[in-house]
């Protein structure tokens, strides 16, 4: 564990405030942890098939990105289906690469990865839930994404080099959570968020190596300047608590 968090510490600008693991232990508040981690891994996925689609692949390949997704956006969302996602196929099709976009084939290779994962996630964090009798309540979402996303500027590739470095923070934040938050939890949690790590560790350098390659200068300064906005984010007061929430 120590060698996976090493360079997220080392990237992040600040640590998760002790004030919000003390209000995220409480057990009144695990089923809202609990239910806004699940959306945190939906929107993981639907962040990276956007990306995908406006960027990397055809008309046809973006199609069956909405199909992958739609049955967990249809359950989250519509209040469709019993959340059963287990005769649901992973992909229809072959994602096909647009010719004028240079680093497509690797920009498929570590979304598609990224996306199954996060679903699966989002998966194992739902079983969990139903194995505690809670329910898949409707959360308002947190400030932090919006609050990393306005600051992204609106020119290419420099809109989606900045995006990326946004996934980049978000990724590594969950990360250095899990970790924070696991000697504090049940067995059951505990085991479960240590065995996120890796993943989300992978997803964090998947973005920043992406930013650097897409970027057409160099992204340390687009990278500090990210990382202040996002310590801003998690060390000042925020009025709701979500899992990448402020200090309560």
């Amino acid at each position: 564990m120590e060698k996976l968090l090493k360079p997220i510490n080392a990237f992040l600008q600040c640590e998760t405030p002790q004030a919000w693991i003390e209000e995220a232990i409480k057990p009144e508040n695990l089923p809202t942890l609990l239910v806004d981690h699940a959306n945190c891994e939906l929107k993981a996925a639907q962040t990276a098939m956007l990306l995908l689609r406006r960027y990397a692949v055809d008309l046809q390949s973006g199609n069956a990105l909405l199909a992958w997704l739609k049955p967990y956006e249809d359950f989250v969302y519509r209040k469709i289906g019993d959340g059963d996602f287990s005769d649901y196929e992973n992909l229809s099709k072959k994602l096909i690469s647009k010719s004028d976009f240079e680093h497509g084939d690797e920009l498929i290779s570590k979304m598609v990865l990224l996306i199954k994962e996060e679903l699966h996630h989002f998966q194992q964090v739902w079983e969990i839930m139903q194995s505690r009798g809670d329910t898949y309540d409707n959360l308002t979402a947190s400030r932090y994404a919006k609050g990393l996303m306005k600051h992204v500027r609106t020119h290419e590739p420099a809109k989606l080099s900045d995006t990326l470095i946004c996934g980049a923070y978000i990724e590594a934040r969950s990360c250095e959570r899990f970790a924070k938050l696991s000697p504090y939890l049940d067995s059951e949690l505990e085991s479960f968020y240590v065995s996120l790590l890796r993943s989300e560790a992978r997803h964090f350098q998947d973005y920043l190596t992406l930013a650097t390659k897409i970027s057409s200068s160099n992204i340390e300064q687009r990278v500090e300047h990210f990382g202040l906005k996002e310590a801003e984010l998690i060390s000042t007061a925020d009025s709701e608590f979500r899992f990448h929430s402020g200090t309560p």
